[in-house]
């Protein structure tokens, strides 16, 4: 029996090809040919493995060994050590963030144990841009049983069976859009893929369409399939080009094998994709927004009904779902509708991916099955707050979720327990935050972001949100009077009831949620004009402690603007009249002399 080929794959998504990935590439293939291995091992660029923070990944098979930030100058030692001579680089391994001890196989991994990829379960494993190994491991296998098995409602009933709800946000069920969009008779309908992903700290999408698009493509034809359409469009961000050329080396790979075209499979079903880009604007994540600027018009939101179902792009019927949504298709049709409704919780099945980021130490991208808590995600497959602090919330949703605290650590992660929460799941990013945060500030950035990316349609959020946000910063400047904090709820909630589109409705979440959990924080910068978490610098003072100041003069030599005065070896003085608040002083102290206020 042939020995198994030994496989080098590395991370190729954005975070570590921008971290000399692509040279660990080529230096991994230049130790091989050196010593004559080209015919034994295969070194391959794959999608996203979930640890951002430690790339690049490479990992080598069989063994599941895991090397994190390996450099290109590390080529040489793995090929020499583990390669031909079969010793681990320990130096090398992943090691777990509070016991520090290496773990040497991705099964070992803490941050994986308690994970389950069904979206991902191809990113980090295949070459996205190989198509063979796509169908090795199952790619295109739904698409044939439900060309060849399968009339269009019997798919229809699998996805609804199976309780699957969209991930792009608002979490409507699958199968009852594709049922909606099936029974509106038309000459024409259209599948679209909003792979518009726009929130901070979010690349669930794009780590999904660099690492595994063919899962995507698939999807949509099994959807075409499904409501009688005959045309895909997939609506992504023109910021995202590694994703956009694995789109469209998999669209010209899947017509090339005929998955995509003309009689599919030798069946009589006509399906083709193109690509559309957008221009990075937050509100085109919004359905009817995205359709009017795939039809070259401004991208604005319409009011519902008609929904895309029924009158969407081009005025025909239309079914748009996320990439997370469509890339767990494929499975659901292998493998049941009886088996992913075994995974969640009752009224959320299935997995969800996040974006996990902030002050965490295992930053990156993970999937997990719906019902598990915040306290496993933080502190298991996170690996808890980095540098020991203090957990004090996270942010679910972008700028559209809110903030969970501590007391929120232990509710099962769902679509309707983040609403009760006061939060939601959006699209999945998950922003951690540490004693150092300020919640105002928190709530003044994320509401800061939808300010700018309104797209002005609607008076509550393009005037609504610019007040809030300009009360918010008399806030953290301490310049603002006890009753604005009940006007900043009042029309919180305003904005909330009035606004066009869901973005709208949802942009004062952030600030609803930080008053809720963080009404302390609040009242410090209003009656006491201090900033709890030392973050606002309008309310921050510098002092020195004239029990520590020997009278160096250090501070004063470094301050950039003279703020600081006193004779040598006396104690010195700030001038807060003048201090800009740079902390530079602080930093060239080496007596613990100056402390912020």
């Amino acid at each position: 029996m042939p020995r198994e080929k030994m496989q080098i794959m590395v991370c190729g998504g954005t975070n570590c090809s921008g971290t000399h990935g692509d040279s660990v590439i080529d230096n991994l293939k230049l130790e091989i040919e050196a010593n004559a291995l080209e015919n034994d091992i295969r070194v391959l660029r794959t999608g996203c493995f979930g640890l951002c923070n430690l790339g690049p990944i490479v990992k080598i098979m069989p063994g599941e060994t895991i090397y994190t930030k390996v450099t290109p100058d590390d080529a040489k030692e793995i090929v020499s050590e583990h390669i031909m001579k079969g010793r681990k680089v320990e130096r090398l391994l992943y090691r777990d963030p509070s016991s520090k001890k290496p773990e040497t196989t991705e099964s070992e991994l803490s941050s994986h144990k308690k994970q389950l990829r069904i979206v991902l379960r191809n990113c980090g494993i295949i070459d996205p841009e190989n198509i063979e190994d796509a169908i090795a491991h199952d790619g295109y296998q739904a698409l044939s049983k439900v060309l060849t098995e399968m009339q269009p409602l019997d798919v229809i009933k699998v996805i609804k069976d199976s309780g699957q709800r969209g991930r792009g946000g608002a979490g409507f069920p699958t199968g009852l859009k594709w049922e909606i969009a099936y029974k509106n008779m038309a000459d024409q309908k259209y599948v679209v893929c909003n792979a518009d992903e726009g929130d901070p700290g979010a690349f669930m999408d794009r780590s999904v369409l660099e690492g595994d698009p063919h899962s995507v493509l698939e999807a949509m034809a099994i959807c075409g399939y499904s409501i009688g359409a005959s045309e895909g469009l997939i609506y992504v961000r023109a910021e995202y080009p590694l994703a956009v050329h694995r789109l469209k080396i998999a669209i010209g790979q899947a017509r090339e094998y005929g998955l995509l075209g003309k009689n599919i499979l030798g069946t009589e079903f006509n399906f083709d994709i193109s690509l559309r880009y957008g221009a990075g604007a937050f509100v085109c994540g919004e359905e009817t927004a995205l359709i009017h600027s795939m039809e070259g018009l401004r991208g604005e939101p319409t009011i519902k009904p008609p929904f895309p179902a029924e009158s969407g792009y081009l005025g025909k019927p239309t079914n748009v779902n996320n990439v997370e949504t469509f890339a767990g298709i494929p499975a659901i049709i292998l493998k049941g509708a009886k088996w992913y409704s075994s995974i969640g919780t009752e009224k959320s099945k299935g997995t969800k991916v996040f974006a996990l980021a902030g002050k965490i130490n295992n930053v990156g991208l993970i999937e997990v099955p719906m019902g598990i808590t915040l306290r496993e995600i933080i502190y298991e497959i996170g690996g808890g707050i980095r540098h020991g602090k203090k957990f004090k919330a996270v942010q679910t949703g972008g700028p559209s979720g809110g903030c969970l605290t501590e007391k929120h650590l232990d509710i099962p992660i769902d679509f309707d327990n983040l609403i009760a929460a006061g939060s939601m799941m959006g699209s999945g990013g998950m922003i951690v935050m540490d004693e150092d945060n300020c919640m105002v500030s928190v709530a003044k950035y994320f509401l800061g972001f939808t300010v700018e990316e309104s797209c002005g349609k609607c008076a509550p959020c393009r005037i609504g949100n610019k007040r809030l946000h300009e009360l918010l910063g008399q806030i953290s400047e301490g310049k603002a009077k006890p009753e604005d904090l009940e006007r900043l709820r009042n029309m919180s909630q305003v904005i909330k009831d009035t606004a066009l589109c869901g973005l709208g409705q949802t942009s004062p979440n952030p600030v609803l949620s930080t008053l809720d959990n963080f009404m302390d924080e609040y009242v410090a910068h209003v009656h006491d004009q201090k900033c709890p978490a030392g973050e606002c610098k309008s309310l921050m003072r510098y002092i020195i402690n004239k029990d520590n100041c020997i009278g160096c003069t250090a501070c004063a030599r470094a301050c950039p603007v003279n703020a600081i005065s006193g004779e040598r070896k006396e104690v010195h003085f700030i001038d807060q009249s003048i201090c800009i608040k740079c902390g530079t002083c602080k930093e060239k102290c080496k007596f613990d002399a100056i402390f912020i206020e």
